[in-house]
């Protein structure tokens, strides 16, 4: 009746006894598990999966066992009524409240179009009012040429000469206003 004695196991390896330690914070807890998750970062971590809404029961497409007002009607009768009546109120109150958050959603979809629109309004009339001003100095400037033209107008020669350098510098002038917009503000003024 004795079983032949196998070969002696292996000692399986002990692992050491983790301290007890109380998280004191939100943030320390935090640590400890991911210090518990880090310890084997082979094994597979589980991800709860998002639950489903709780949704009653529909109603029976036909009621079979319909109760009449007559008498003859039994003790337990009454019991299977408060039932099928309390579940009838929490699906209508079930309905009531996804309506009510249907209704929220649909507000709160309106209210972000609505601010998306001012925002849009908002920045169209600053682009106008960038272009404007950009036109302006265009403008400004056109006129500055027209001016130094106008005043190196009795010698020909020079004009033609210094016409090249003029539009040398407005091509330099036009450059450098393309570069980027000086900064409207200064931080620590």
């Amino acid at each position: 009746n004795m079983a032949a004695p196998s070969a002696p196991r292996p000692p399986r390896p002990r692992k050491e006894p983790q301290p007890l330690v109380i998280p004191r914070s939100a943030a320390e807890e935090q640590r400890l598990r991911l210090e518990r998750l880090m310890r084997n970062p082979e094994k597979t971590v589980p991800i709860p999966e998002k639950l489903n809404e709780w949704a009653p029961r529909p109603p029976p497409e036909f009621v079979r066992d319909v109760m009449g007002s007559s008498a003859g009607a039994g003790s337990g009768e009454f019991h299977v009524y408060r039932h099928l009546r309390r579940r009838e109120y929490q699906r209508q109150d079930f309905m009531d409240a996804m309506a009510e958050k249907q209704r929220l959603d649909e507000e709160f979809q309106k209210k972000l179009e609505r601010n998306k629109m001012i925002a849009e309004e908002q920045t169209a009339k600053r682009r106008r009012k960038r272009q404007k001003l950009k036109e302006k100095k265009l403008q400004a400037k056109k006129n500055k040429l027209d001016q130094k033209k106008q005043e190196k107008e009795p010698g020909q020669s020079q004009e033609q000469g210094s016409s090249e350098d003029d539009e040398e510098d407005s091509k330099e002038e036009e450059e450098k206003e393309d570069d980027a917009e000086e900064p409207s503000f200064v931080m620590g003024r």
